[in-house]
């Protein structure tokens, strides 16, 4: 039976035919094993191995421990033969050593085979063969490798028990391995104790500590070295970087004598991760004047930076560089070009690099849909989305928050309902793009139907996925709901307690909103120009003039934030509401900045309300000027000169509407029932039961006439609809109504998207 019958098949075939037709080897059995080794040397090829394999058994050499060591390490080095050839070369060796066993176990490490290198070790000490000091680092690797503590800890009590425990390479290994676990303790314990350090020793520790975030410690050790040498150097570099410690970085860098591509990497990355771009430039433009050579780690650097500063010359000056150091193989640089050329708007050069691309993977297609999603090109974003060979949870993400960012509302729940089709768990950023979505569209079922997976999942309730949820459900006037959000959340910014004071406040709940910003005040946060948004626009809803004054005026004593326009404008509205017009147009002549037409705006709505037309007719006509394509302020012009009778006068205005191809939009409403949402212009009759809703439309005018209702057209002289009375069921904000009553029998909740006059029933 043949020696090496355990052997892979085709080394079993050759072995034994070498051994039964000698006289067919290339060499004579007698040969000198000079002549052998000369042959491995030479070796290319798997059955050249194998020949010189065979001869040795013929031979005998392999009875030889240097011939057998030989053939071993030579199988451990080549990529041709396999790993377990070399396991099964151990077996079958009559007289093995330590070397040899070290190199398999070796080899195992480098293959990644951690947990074969271990069971190696464990067969190398059932055969009574004793480790040497090369064994254990290569074991104790393994055992770092696993994460495996129980086993680490034997290892290293082997270490003890052999007599190696004052060998420093030894040391440094054990050292690191601990690191490795987390185990800063044991790992300080074994450097303080040993009587033998090295240079390795000292970056070994400082490198855990720094692992571990740890500046002070890190710090001390870096003083203490012996020789501060560039490893040390460059890590404490990177851990400033990542502490902002920007100017201590910098400080250590300047004062390094001797830098590699690494100190520079580690000092561009410093100035990148802090959003420091512009130095972040600067350093690489000196390291490029200084001829430095550079690799692909810093070039990915700084295309983040020239992405940030926006900044298309210096990237293009970085890619022009990435061709002439023959870097553009490298994925990661094809990624960050495509990604720098898409962001900057260049998204027909980012389609070139990405057709032209080595070697593409989801990261290359993930930037090429952003890149066509911030260009606003949704279709080729959807045609890339879909053509992805395999899509991953940033690809799903990207593609529905581009749908809702771009006011796609109903394609990105559309595409939220098909990731759970496919069983693939939304991330916090896609939850909020998809709330953000229901928001939009009105759609509160569907809203529910993530707040309850959010639940179900015990996704936690984050700053940012907190706010958008709370700000969804105070839009659909779900105050109650919106209170339990806030109350459930784990933190709250000025963002969350902006939202619950803006939605109290848009709800019409304005003492509510008034008594969250005190209480908002109490908790110490410090409020900000959203702020006061709300607060006065709680004041506008409930009339209160002297609560709004003493809020505006606290703005910039108490919290030293100086109002903007918006500010002003809610003053205007405030003061308008309440019949004090005169001070409401002095306040605008007494803005530090150009009115705005909004702010103009609220006090031509409030001169229509209060019946001046002076003030009305001279206010309409400057808006008008500011903005002349505004269809919602020649009607609200309109209705003031039909509500004084001046007919001439809204005659000049409709004709300059015409002159100006000015046409009123038609109001919009909307209806979520049964997790639909129906969608409603003014005169829309594109329903598929819009027949049964004007029947319901007829049905509750003739109830409302019953009860004393009688339909007001005396200000929609300019209304393209016309003869509201006769044809009632045409408004955009009954239709819902009646779509409600006429077919739908669960409704959960109406929302209505005002347009610019109000239902009056």
């Amino acid at each position: 039976m043949l020696p090496f019958h355990h052997a892979v098949n085709l080394g079993r075939i050759i072995v034994t035919s070498y051994l039964i037709r000698s006289r067919r080897l290339s060499f004579k059995p007698s040969i000198s094993f000079s002549i052998l080794e000369d042959q491995l040397r030479k070796c290319q090829t798997t059955g050249h191995f194998l020949q010189i394999h065979a001869q040795m058994m013929v031979s005998g050499f392999i009875m030889d421990t240097f011939a057998a060591s030989r053939l071993v390490a030579f199988s451990t080095n080549c990529s041709y033969v396999d790993l377990d050839y070399s396991r099964l070369l151990l077996h079958h060796i009559d007289y093995t050593n330590a070397f040899m066993w070290n190199r398999v176990m070796r080899a195992c490490i480098k293959w990644n085979d951690p947990q074969g290198c271990l069971s190696l070790y464990k067969m190398m000490l059932k055969s009574d063969l004793d480790p040497d000091k090369y064994t254990h680092p290569i074991v104790v690797q393994a055992c770092a490798l696993l994460f495996s503590m129980l086993e680490g800890k034997q290892i290293h009590g082997h270490v003890l028990k052999f007599g190696f425990c004052l060998d420093v390479y030894v040391l440094n290994t054990l050292i690191n391995m601990y690191s490795v676990y987390g185990d800063l303790e044991d790992a300080r314990l074994l450097f303080d104790e040993s009587p033998v350090l090295d240079s390795v020793s000292w970056n070994t520790m400082l490198a855990a500590y720094v692992q571990a975030g740890d500046v002070d410690n890190s710090l001390y050790f870096f003083n203490k070295m012996p020789v501060q040498n560039i490893i040390a150097s460059n890590s404490m570099i990177a851990l400033f970087g990542r502490n902002k410690r920007v100017e201590d970085a910098r400080k250590l860098f300047d004062e390094m004598t001797c830098r590699d591509v690494v100190a520079w990497t580690a000092m561009i990355t410093c100035y990148e991760q802090n959003e420091m771009y512009k130095e972040a430039l600067q350093l690489f433009y000196l390291m490029k004047n200084t001829a430095f050579p550079m690799d692909e780690v810093v070039m990915v650097s700084v295309l983040v930076a020239c992405v940030s500063l926006g900044a298309p010359k210096d990237g293009q000056v970085v890619h022009a560089l990435i061709i002439r150091l023959g870097l553009e193989a490298y994925l990661n640089l094809q990624n960050a070009l495509i990604h720098l050329y898409s962001s900057l708007g260049n998204i027909g050069d980012a389609q070139l690099l990405f057709d032209s691309g080595y070697f593409l993977d989801q990261i290359s297609w993930n930037s090429m849909i952003s890149g066509f999603l911030k260009c606003g090109f949704v279709d080729k974003a959807k045609h890339f989305f879909d053509a992805m060979p395999e899509k991953d949870l940033v690809s799903w993400s990207t593609m529905i928050s581009g749908y809702a960012q771009l006011g796609h509302f109903s394609n990105a729940l559309t595409l939220f309902h098909e990731m759970q089709i496919k069983g693939i768990r939304p991330d916090e950023a896609t939850l909020v793009s998809v709330i953000s979505a229901c928001t939009s569209v009105s759609a509160l079922e569907q809203g529910k139907w993530v707040h309850a997976y959010i639940r179900k999942h015990a996704i936690p309730l984050k700053l940012f996925l907190g706010t958008t949820l709370l700000d969804m459900y105070m839009k659909c006037g779900c105050i109650e709901t919106a209170q339990e959000v806030f109350n459930e959340m784990e933190e709250r910014g000025i963002s969350t307690w902006n939202a619950m004071i803006l939605g109290l406040s848009m709800n019409g709940l304005f003492k509510e909103a008034l008594e969250k910003f005190a209480e908002m005040e109490r908790y110490g946060v410090l409020p900000n120009e959203i702020t006061f948004v709300g607060v006065l626009g709680a004041c506008c809803h409930g009339g209160l003039v002297d609560e709004g004054r003493k809020h505006f005026n606290s703005m910039k004593h108490n919290y030293n934030l100086k109002p903007n326009i918006k500010h002003y404008g809610c003053m205007v509205d405030l003061l308008g509401r309440v019949g004090l017009l005169s001070e409401a147009e002095e306040l605008i002549e007494s803005m530090p900045m150009a009115p705005d037409v909004a702010t103009w705006g609220a006090l031509l709505g409030a001169c229509r309300k209060h019946g001046n037309a002076a003030l009305g007719e001279r206010v309409g006509r400057k808006v008008i000027e500011l903005e002349p394509k505004h269809d919602g302020f020649h009607v609200l012009l309109s209705n003031i000169y039909a509500s004084k009778g001046k007919w001439d006068e809204l005659k000049d205005v409709r004709c300059m509407m015409k002159q100006r191809k000015v046409i009123k939009k038609p109001g919009c409403s909307m209806i979520e029932t049964n997790g639909t949402v129906h969608e409603f212009l003014s005169g829309d009759n594109s329903h598929p039961q819009m027949e049964a809703i004007k029947e319901m439309m007829v049905e509750m005018t003739n109830k409302l006439k019953m009860e004393g209702y009688e339909v007001n057209t005396t200000e929609d002289a300019c209304d393209i609809e016309n003869e509201k009375e006769s044809s009632p069921y045409q408004h955009s904000e009954q239709l819902p109504l009646s779509c409600r009553s006429s077919t739908l029998t669960h409704l959960y909740q109406s929302v209505n998207e005002k347009s610019s006059s109000l239902c009056r029933f």
